[in-house]
Parts: structure tokens; C-alpha cells; sequence
């Protein structure tokens, strides 16, 4: 037994990572060091041979690069899981990284010239817009970890789909954004080294510094206060902390995407508690990892810039993490929202009803008003009638695949007791996903049915393999969660790998990822108005499960709960949801997480108002945002999955601002 447990050490896997870490780093290093040079050029090489400045000047830099990066990146993990309390949490959760790469992009679109002589500080300026939005938004709520996490996901999701759009109407200017955004290691000197190297070490210091309030922030609030501990200034502090580690590396090397989740995961499932031992551990393995991964890459017999290294750290680091998470320790649900007042109860059937009734008018006019070659045009009689044989069908398209995803995020976020709960992190989206490229670029002519059954058959298997691990004894919600990035992660490699490779046919690729209705026939609206309507007809059936899960696990299985059976029924209503409609609409990367919070700030609380809400305002967000972006910049049109997000997001991040 002892044998087992000193297997289970962090030392051990970091040894194993050092030890493939250096065998890969040897293979390159030697497929570039002339045969009769020694190792000792590495360090004095002779100016007059170029293999030899080849290593110094560039191989060498970059293997300290990747180590000192990863481990920023691990360490900023580690610190923000900590405060924010989310094993979800990691350095794209406050959208440092987000905000610096749409700073950038916005620089490339309307000022190039800049990025020349200040492209560091413009990455870094993006970052800091970024976190003082979140701390902004949090700050009437005392920094609670809560708003802090969902505020910064919302803030990432925001930062995102504006650089999507950029994306969308500048891909060859941005190409070159593509490439750094994924992950750019190359070095060309020392200069980024003697950069990073001394600001981390400070940074790194700093935190080793505030160890201790960071463990007594690990307990309630009302504990810390007691103990003297100021919890909203250490908060401040460690957030800065977290965000100037990744705003750093995210300036010199652009996104390297999974560290910050995968290495404090790492950390975790091998037995580490305590702050000071996470933090250490995170960051040597988070840099062991992106050095592993690099060093991989550079080994590849085609040219490593097809496979960015940022998104080739999910590939490489998905199948570790998700054997770690198997290994979490379930942590129990906490107790969901309080009941509702009288007055709230009376309040509840008048907001539905007047969401109810909405959705006739929008649909309406949807339908009937518009922007044409005459400008804007209310249709009535014949006109009408034939602008809604294509208008319709769009527009119940749009209305059902928001209230898909906004159910089944409803669903996922009470059956979790996770805030950050939706259908993009759910896994189903990203088998979807891959499917549905794989036939696109595998097929000469691919059809539209065609690509709904590859869909199809990517959300199934992916359902099936989430169904087997939800069925597992102490099943907990996060580890679930956790899985279905590790998996998502998938994908998203395949996206940035087609990014960066300037196929032609990544337009309409891109077209359908940003959430598109371009395409839908009457029989793809007929499909997802049906499953919409099943869906919401047995609410008041599961409406009882949600109520009992939120109390904990202990508790509802003590009132009666089959917890495998509740939770395989529900994982499965969510899964059909995003499934459905991701291979009809595509992937409406913000309807799952704002429709659900945006009913529980209007005032639903109960579950069955809660989730019916969610799916109404849901449906109308990607409604309004469906029409909008066929009108706003007609004869040009905007997927309305991304209108949705620019749209919508600063509306649901002022109504979160308030609700603090």
C-alpha cells in the first residue's frame, strides 16, 4: 500500500513528464546540432555556423520559454481556483486572455502599424480592460467567488465573439493573428526570456507571499472575517496576481489554452490540498506540459505551424486530465437558491404569461418587417405570405434552437449547482463538432441532411461515453463538467488547426460554428419545434428532481431521490437538447449559459418556472438576434449566434452587476 500511495505522489509524474520532456527536447536539439559539435555550443556557439547560432539563439530560448510560460499559466490555475472556489476556474475564466487577443485584433483591423512597435503593451492593455471589467462587475458583491467566475466567463464569451466577428469579415488580414493566437512559442533570440523570466519570478514570489490568507479564504466568509482576514482586499490581490501572470505570457506568446485548467487538475487528483503545495506543484507540471507538448509538435514531419501549440495542449493534456478527474473526490452540492416570497409567487405566472405572449408579436415581426432594396419594409397580405415562405422557417429555427440550449443549460446548472453549467461545456456540441467537420472535409459535395447525420452520430457517441461515466457511484457535477471540456478540448484543436491553414471552404465552416441559420429547411424547423415542445412538456416531470438535487445529495437521496436514474434521465433531456440543436442551427456558443441566468435574475426560482422561463427567453434572444443580423448591415448578414453575444452580453453583465 505505501508502494501505491508513493506512486501517487506529484514527484512521480513529474519526473515521468521531465523524463519524456527531455528525451523529445534531445531528438530535436540533435536533429540540428552538427555532428561534430558539442553540447557546449548550445551556450558559446561559433558565430560563424549557423546550426550553431540556430540552437542558441533559437531552440534553446524556446525551451526556456515553454517552462517558464506553462508554469505561469499552471500557477495562475491554481491561484484562481483557490479564490474563486471552482475547480472550473483557470486563467481564460477572468478573459485576460480573451481581452488581449481582441485587443490585438482590433489594433490589426484599424491600425496595424501599431502592433510593430507595441504589440506587448497592447496585448497587456487588453488583458487589464478585461479584468477591471470583471472586478467592476463583482465589486458591489464583495468579489464573491460566484459572480467573480461567471462575470469572467461572460466577459471571455463577450471578448470571443467580437474577435469572431472581426474574424468573420477579416480573415486574411487576421491570419497572422490566427497563428499567434494559438499559441506561438518561436523565438528568435533572448530577449522574451530575459522578458518573462524576472516579472514571473516576482509574481511567483508575491504569491508565495499571501499563502496564508489564501489558505483562510479556502474557508466560509464569515470564518475569514473572523480571523481579521480583509477577504475582498486578498481577493483583489490575487486576481491581480492571476491576471498579470497570464496577461504576461498571453502577451509574448500569445493563448496557450488548457495549462491553467489541466495542471492544478493534475495537482489535485494526485492528492494536493494545501495552497502552498498546489501552487508549487501546478506550475512545475503545467510548464513540464507545455514543454512536452512543443517539443512534440517541433518533432511532427510537416511544419509545426499547421498544429499551434496552445490548441495541441488540449490534445495532448485531455486524456491525462480526464484520468485525474475520475480520481477527484466527489464534492457535495450546495444548497441552490432561497424559496420565494408570497409576493414573488403571485409575480411568477404574470411574467410567464407575458413571455408566453411575446413570442407570437416577435415572431411576427420577424416575419413581416425587414430591410430590402427599398429600405425598411412592414409586408402585409401577398407580400407577407411569401416573404414567410423563407423567413418562417429561419425564424422558428432561431427561436427553437435558443430555447433548446437555454433549457438544457438550465437543467445542466441546477442538476450541477454550477453557475458555469451549459451546453458548450456539456461534450455533446464538441462530438457534434468534429463529426460534422470530418464530412465536410472528407465529402466532395456535402449535404445538408448529410451533415445532420454526422452530427447526429458525433452527439451520440458522445452521449453515450458521458452516460457511462455519469453512472458511476459518487458521480459529482463538476467532475462531469470537468470531463466535458477535457473532451471539448478536441475540437476546439481541430478549429484552430483549420484557422490557421487557409482552407477554402472554412467560410462556411465558420459561418456555422458562429451560430447560423442560413441554411435550415422546413424540415429542419419542423424537427426542432418538435423536440422544443417535448422538451418543455415534461418540465413539470423533472421539475421535482431539480428541486431535490439542489438541496445536496445526501439530502434528496434521503427523500426518496434514485440519484443514478435522476441524473442519467436529465444528463440524457440535456443532452438530445444540445444535440439537436447544434446539428440543425450550429453551436450558439452564449444561449445555454444567459438564458438560464437571465431568468433567475428577472425572478424565476422555482424550478419549473425557472426552466420553462429559460427556454422563452432563450428562444427570443436568438430571435431578435437571428432578425437583427439579417437586417443591421443588410445585403451582408451577421450569424446570429454571435449578435446574440455582443448583444446580450453587456445586458446580462449589467443585470449581474446590479444583482450583486
Amino acid at each position: 500500500m505505501k508502494f501505491v500511495a508513493a506512486l501517487r505522489h506529484p514527484a512521480v509524474l513529474l519526473c515521468l513528464l521531465g523524463l519524456l520532456a527531455a528525451i523529445c527536447s534531445l531528438r530535436n536539439i540533435l536533429a540540428v546540432m552538427p555532428s561534430d559539435a558539442g553540447f557546449g555550443t548550445l551556450l558559446f556557439p561559433d558565430p560563424a555556423n549557423t546550426a550553431e547560432l540556430l540552437l542558441h539563439y533559437a531552440v534553446l530560448p524556446r525551451i526556456v520559454m515553454a517552462l517558464i510560460a506553462g508554469g505561469a499559466l499552471g500557477l495562475s490555475g491554481a491561484l484562481l481556483q483557490r479564490i474563486l472556489k471552482n475547480p472550473l476556474a483557470e486563467p481564460a475564466t477572468l478573459g485576460v486572455s480573451a481581452g488581449a487577443y481582441l485587443m490585438l485584433a482590433i489594433t490589426g483591423v484599424f491600425a496595424p502599424s501599431i502592433l510593430l512597435v507595441a504589440q506587448e503593451w497592447i496585448a497587456i492593455a487588453g488583458a487589464v480592460l478585461a479584468l477591471v471589467s470583471v472586478l467592476g462587475l463583482s465589486w458591489n458583491g464583495g468579489l464573491a467567488p460566484e459572480t467573480v467566475t461567471l462575470s469572467g466567463l461572460i466577459v471571455t464569451l463577450y471578448c470571443g465573439t467580437a474577435s469572431a466577428v472581426l474574424t468573420l469579415f477579416n480573415h486574411d488580414l487576421l491570419l497572422g493573428l490566427f497563428i499567434w493566437g494559438a499559441g506561438y512559442l518561436d523565438q528568435q533570440d533572448w530577449a522574451g526570456v530575459l522578458f518573462l523570466a524576472p516579472r514571473l519570478a516576482f509574481l511567483a514570489a508575491a504569491v508565495a507571499l499571501i499563502a496564508r490568507p489564501l489558505t483562510i479564504l479556502s474557508l466560509d466568509e464569515r470564518s475569514a472575517r473572523s480571523l481579521g482576514l480583509s477577504t475582498t482586499t486578498f481577493r483583489i490581490v490575487a486576481l491581480a496576481l492571476a491576471a498579470a501572470l497570464t496577461g504576461l505570457v498571453t502577451a509574448w506568446v500569445g493563448i496557450i489554452s488548457f495549462i491553467g485548467l489541466a495542471a492544478p487538475a493534475i495537482a489535485a487528483g494526485l492528492g494536493m490540498r494545501r495552497i502552498g503545495g498546489s501552487a508549487l506543484w501546478s506550475s512545475l507540471i503545467g510548464g513540464l506540459l507545455l514543454l512536452l507538448t512543443d517539443q512534440i509538435v517541433l518533432a511532427f514531419p510537416v511544419t509545426y505551424r499547421l498544429f499551434p501549440v496552445g490548441t495541441m495542449t488540449a490534445l495532448l493534456a485531455a486524456p491525462l486530465l480526464m484520468v485525474m478527474i475520475l480520481r477527484l473526490r466527489p464534492v457535495p452540492m450546495s444548497e441552490r437558491s432561497p424559496q420565494p416570497s408570497p409576493r414573488h409567487v403571485i409575480r411568477v405566472p404574470l411574467l410567464l404569461a407575458g413571455l408566453l405572449i411575446a413570442v407570437v408579436p416577435a415572431l411576427w415581426l420577424a416575419v413581416a418587417f425587414g430591410r430590402g432594396l427599398d429600405g425598411w419594409v412592414l409586408a402585409d397580405g401577398d407580400t407577407l405570405a411569401k416573404l414567410a415562405a423563407w423567413r418562417l422557417p429561419r425564424a422558428l429555427s432561431a427561436f427553437a434552437g435558443g430555447a433548446m440550449l437555454a433549457l438544457a443549460g438550465a437543467i445542466l446548472q441546477r442538476m450541477t449547482a454550477n453557475p458555469l453549467a451549459s451546453p458548450e461545456i456539456l461534450g455533446v456540441s464538441s462530438g457534434a463538432l468534429v463529426c460534422i467537420i470530418a464530412f465536410i472535409l472528407t465529402v466532395s459535395t456535402p449535404t445538408r441532411w448529410g451533415q445532420i447525420g454526422a452530427g447526429a452520430a458525433g452527439a451520440l457517441a458522445m452521449l453515450i461515453a458521458m452516460l457511462i461515466l455519469s453512472n458511476r457511484p459518487g458521480y459529482s457535477g463538476n467532475r462531469l463538467l470537468l470531463l466535458g471540456i477535457s473532451l471539448s478540448s478536441i475540437s476546439s484543436f481541430i478549429v484552430a488547426v483549420l484557422m490557421t491553414s487557409q482552407d477554402p471552404r472554412l467560410g462556411q465552416l465558420l459561418s456555422w460554428l458562429s451560430g447560423s441559420t442560413y441554411a435550415v429547411t422546413a424540415s429542419d424547423t419542423a424537427v426542432s419545434v418538435a423536440v422544443t415542445v417535448l422538451c418543455c412538456l415534461i418540465i413539470p416531470l423533472i421539475a421535482r428532481w431539480l428541486a431535490l438535487l439542489s438541496l445536496g445529495e445526501n439530502a434528496a437521496a434521503s427523500l426518496g431521490l434514485p440519484l443514478i436514474r435522476s441524473r442519467s434521465v436529465l444528463f440524457s433531456i440535456a443532452a438530445v437538447l444540445t444535440a439537436t440543436a447544434t446539428t440543425l442551427v450550429g453551436p450558439f456558443s452564449f444561449s445555454g449559459l444567459m438564458g438560464p441566468h437571465l431568468a433567475g435574475l428577472i425572478g424565476f426560482r422555482r424550478a419549473a418556472s425557472h426552466l420553462l422561463a429559460s427556454a422563452l427567453i432563450g428562444g427570443l434572444v436568438l430571435l431578435i438576434a437571428d432578425w437583427a443580423g439579417r437586417n443591421l448591415i443588410f445585403p451582408y448578414q451577421i450569424p446570429a449566434g454571435l449578435l446574440a453575444t455582443l448583444i446580450g452580453g453587456p445586458f446580462l453583465l449589467l443585470l449581474i452587476g446590479r444583482k450583486a
